[in-house]
């Protein structure tokens, strides 16, 4: 891998908190035999205390999604890690097979796949591809900070705008609004579908939990733009946290509808392997008096562990307090006129480019 550019440092706090990161520090990786133990991150010119962009020479873009509880079979992520820092992350795991931690190299080892722009041209012209419902990202968010300079999204949009391909955008970022030509443009043949991540209405506690992302009232702000241009807009309480942010979910609700939501919908939190350790570190860190209420209602929901996998179960708990969380939700959500599902895309105005970014002759006029 190269090294592209560097960011601005972090400087960490005697109590282990580090400006603008939610983890502290690197957990061990679970597939390497040796770990590095570091005390301190605090000096400027370390680059382990701050981003490093990667270059990414995926020959491939589009991913297949084969779990039964996810609602979408094909995704693409420009980037994998991300600045966000959001300490919940169940994508944290995933920066394990590259040979990193979960901890802080997740938020400052970016991979950047530069060619995703030119890799979605190739696959959507292959007469092998079927048109359907592509998400960006669903693993790492797609307008993290650095999309606002390399406008890998951006340029994706452009591609798929071009095609009239359908396509459903989740992020937690403002600058989602940034491509709202492209994404009304695609809108007008039913082609597009955006979701905005709310968890939490508390600015306090987001800037804490999801260090680099837009603050909750730039996300409704964004929802009611993109409404405005008559892009189609919900919003995911991802994640509900049980003693955290569960009794904030009515008012989650009703401000995204407010806003222009049409649709919503949650996860309870997932701390899959070393995601756990980083939240309990997290909360003993930041909400001390909070940690023992918070695990207890997460293990009370996960069948008396931090974390159940199991398929059917792993998006929103068991027993008798998910149960609660999933009512409250419900009622609030019908409350607010919000529908339980994001309308269904079309791809009855898809035309497929060529390699040479030219319109198939039969796929109809530029």
């Amino acid at each position: 891998m190269t090294r592209i550019s560097f960011e601005t440092p972090a400087r960490t706090s005697k109590d282990r908190r580090i400006r603008g990161r939610g983890a502290a520090g690197n957990p061990p990786n679970r597939f390497e035999r040796l770990h590095l133990e570091r005390d301190v991150w605090d000096d400027p010119d370390d680059p382990g205390a701050r981003t490093q962009f990667l270059r990414d020479t995926s020959r491939s873009i589009i991913v297949r999604n084969d779990s039964p509880d996810v609602p979408f079979e094909f995704s693409l992520n420009p980037y994998r890690g991300c600045e966000h820092g959001c300490i919940y992350c169940y994508a944290r795991p995933g920066h394990e097979y590259l040979g990193y931690s979960a901890g802080l190299d997740f938020e400052t080892r970016i991979l950047v796949k530069e060619r995703a722009p030119e890799l979605l041209r190739d696959k959507l012209s292959s007469p092998r591809w079927k048109p359907q419902a592509l998400v960006i990202s669903g693993v790492t968010d797609p307008y993290q900070p650095i999309e606002r300079r390399l406008q890998l999204t951006r340029r994706c949009l452009q591609v798929l705008a071009e095609c009239r391909h359908p396509v459903s955008v989740i992020t937690k970022n403002r600058l989602v609004t940034r491509d709202v030509d492209l994404l009304a443009r695609l809108a007008a043949w039913d082609a597009a579908l955006v979701t905005l991540s709310i968890t939490t209405l508390d600015e306090k506690l987001q800037r804490i939990m999801e260090p680099r992302t837009s603050s909750p009232a730039l996300r409704l702000r964004a929802v009611e733009e993109l409404a405005e241009a008559g892009v189609p807009v919900g919003v995911n309480i991802a994640p509900v946290i049980p003693g955290l942010t569960d009794e904030e979910i009515p008012r989650i609700l009703q401000a995204a509808a407010d806003a222009g939501a049409r649709h919503a919908a949650y996860i309870l939190v997932r701390l899959p392997h070393g995601v756990a350790e980083l939240f309990v570190d997290w909360l003993e860190r930041n909400l001390p008096g909070r940690k023992n209420k918070v695990l207890g209602r997460i293990r009370e929901a996960r069948g008396g562990k931090l974390y159940d996998p199991t398929w059917g179960k792993r998006m929103r708990g068991t027993g008798d307090f998910a149960e609660t969380i999933g009512n409250l939700f419900e009622v609030a959500r019908r409350r607010a006129g919000l529908l339980r599902r994001a309308p269904p895309l079309s791809t009855a105005a898809f035309r497929r480019p060529d390699r040479h970014g030219q319109m198939d002759l039969f796929g109809g006029a530029v």
